[in-house]
């Protein structure tokens, strides 16, 4: 389940689309071009259990990357490609790369990064020139575009996204079994019992930047299924909708934040195109509202799947959309394992009882890099292991998240989620964006703040601060609701939907 499978099988077919530009790489292509960069690697020097790290924006050679590290036994790291030099250089240096691959578009940052990652060997930039760097065209000319000798399995070795404070490399044993040696039968058994009807000929949309977990692990995982990828270059919503339809979409994958967006457009842009091919919409990263999921089903129908989980794979809850319309809210109940929520003191607690989300999976035997304090601190003793969220389990076994446990604020010494009143100021029709968040009080100890993006055609100011601080009242208990907002030009997100709620607090906490 490699290109080289498909490339033999389908050599004329689709691998990867550029929605902007409608380019196509074949799976022939793909095929060559990792493994001429495969044969660069060693050439290089590098060998099973070596690094590279990988910082680039959403581009087909990113899969060129991805693909011969996976096929040459090396761990790749993808760069969040939105930070600093000094907060990319530390994730490259930290990892241990030996070779760090770029693009142009972010020369600026690489150039700059070249003070923070002193133990590189080589710097390649795709796409042009760059000082200091030399140019992946250069590097991979002249090498086979046959498989290496002695190909091997690879993994990704990704960062936590370091919102509450410096990132974590997710480290994993590599698989011992080698590519060629899984027989074409089990592939396609393997292939067979993949969730959300993955199968070869699907076409994949990935509206997100390729970096984050969840889309490299999901193209990844459409290529070894035998699919296309169609990558957008950025996410926009009315454009996400366009690709759906050119390119014949069958599957997709979102962020809460995307729905939102695609919610604001206007019922002629949101019925302008035809979405038939459309059959799974895959949406998780972070906590959906329940009226933006279900205004997305109302649009899109019964397609929306959930999941939960974390990049170090310790364990899953899947939810279906007709699951979910019976169990509003709910990230539904576990993958091949079980939850357990318990209390500070490590007590299981019962059903409807909030508590620290605990989930056990197949073993993948995870850790962070360099930090066996912080592996032990996540894992219990016979295998759970948390991703820092908060939640409770119904009596019918089915999981709800309730915030992250970094995030709780403690005001009066009572514990107040932020996500509830998240989840209501985002239904008012003047709110593009919102976080709530806790600011020092000087006899509460805390309380709470919401700072608000305006959505178009509304005034920021204290009338709608006004207004949104007794809109929450209405629906929320009083002391879950701000007590004050400030209004920002633009929220501190990721693309993935991340929210970097840690910059907006720290403003608060420092001064």
């Amino acid at each position: 389940m490699y290109p080289g499978r498909w490339a033999a099988e389908r050599p004329d077919q689709p691998a990867v689309i550029m929605a902007g530009s409608a380019e196509v790489t074949t799976w022939a292509d793909l095929d060559a071009a990792s493994n001429r960069l495969a044969h660069a690697l060693r050439s290089a020097g590098l060998h099973r259990g070596d690094h590279i790290a990988l910082f680039m924006d959403n581009r087909v050679e990113f899969f060129h990357v991805a693909w011969a590290a996976l096929r040459s036994g090396i761990y790749v790291t993808a760069v969040n490609s939105y930070l600093t030099a000094e907060e990319a250089g530390y994730i490259v240096d930290d990892c241990e790369a030996r070779i760090l691959i770029t693009s142009v578009a972010k020369a600026e940052v690489a150039e700059a990064m070249v003070d923070h990652t002193p133990r590189l060997e080589q710097r390649i930039v795709v796409g042009g020139a760059l000082a200091g760097h030399d140019a992946y065209e250069g590097v991979v000319a002249g090498q086979p575009h046959t498989p290496i000798d002695d190909e091997s399995q690879g993994d990704a070795m990704l960062y936590s996204s370091g919102t509450t404070g410096r990132p974590k490399g997710i480290i994993r044993p590599l698989p011992e079994r080698s590519l060629w040696e899984v027989p074409a039968a089990e592939q396609d058994a393997r292939i067979a019992a993949m969730p959300y009807d993955y199968r070869p000929g699907m076409v994949y949309l990935s509206p997100a930047p390729l970096y984050h977990a969840a889309p490299f692990g999901f193209t990844i995982r459409t290529h070894q299924a035998g699919g296309a990828v169609v990558v957008m270059e950025r996410f926009d919503p009315l454009g996400s909708l366009e690709a759906i339809e050119r390119f014949r979409a069958t599957h997709s994958q979102w962020v809460p934040t995307m729905f939102v967006r695609m919610l604001e457009l206007s019922e002629e842009e949101r019925s302008r195109h035809d979405l038939s091919t459309h059959e799974v919409a895959i949406h998780a990263a972070a906590p959906c509202p329940v009226p933006v999921k279900q205004q997305m089903m109302d649009w899109w129908g019964p397609i929306i799947h959930e999941y939960y989980a974390g990049t170090e794979r310790i364990g899953a809850t899947r939810i279906g959309p007709e699951e979910w319309l019976e169990h509003p809210g709910s990230v539904g109940q576990p993958v091949d394992g079980a939850v357990r929520i318990v209390d500070d003191d490590g007590n299981e607690v019962a059903a409807g009882v909030e508590g620290a989300i605990y989930v056990k999976g197949p073993d993948t035997g995870f850790s962070y890099k360099g930090d066996p304090e912080k592996t032990a601190d996540t894992l219990l003793a016979d295998g759970f292991g948390t991703y820092g969220d908060i939640g409770y389990v119904d009596e019918d076994g089915w999981l709800y998240l309730t915030d992250r446990k970094s995030h709780m604020i403690i005001s009066g010494g009572v514990n107040i989620y932020p996500r509830e009143a998240e989840d209501v100021l985002i239904t008012h029709p003047a709110v593009a964006d919102v976080a709530v968040f806790g600011i020092p009080h000087p006899d509460l100890g805390e309380e709470v703040k919401a700072a608000v993006e305006v959505a178009v055609g509304s005034e920021a100011g204290p009338a709608l601060a006004a207004e949104l601080v007794a809109f929450c009242r209405d629906n929320l208990t009083h002391y879950k609701c701000p007590r004050s907002i400030d209004f920002e030009d633009e929220l501190p997100r990721l693309p993935t939907g991340k929210l970097y709620k840690r910059k907006l607090r720290d403003a608060y906490w420092d001064a």
